[in-house]
């Protein structure tokens, strides 16, 4: 029995939102938003820089780069402070 594995490429400064799906060969590209609960498609190219959402994602809007890299390291921040609330000392 034969069994492939096929990934998708999540690019550096890229954030998937919660419940968020990204199928085979899906490339979310540099500093990306993928929203919460959106499915991207098989072989759908995330821009850069790019906010997608919905079932399927679709485009909603572009951002400069380094502007969204930003945006995004600051919802990572807030993630892991709300993680920090919750954890079991």
């Amino acid at each position: 029995m034969e069994v492939f594995i096929f990934v998708p490429w999540v690019r550096a400064g890229a954030l998937i939102g919660i419940g968020a799906t990204v199928l085979d060969y899906a490339e979310v590209g540099e500093g990306a938003i993928v929203a919460a609960n959106a499915l991207v498609l098989a072989n759908t190219q995330v821009e850069p820089g790019s906010i997608y959402a919905g079932v399927p994602a679709k485009f909603v809007k572009k951002m400069d780069v380094t502007q969204s890299k930003e945006i995004n390291q600051r919802i990572t921040k807030g993630y892991l402070l709300y993680k920090s609330w919750y954890e079991e000392e």
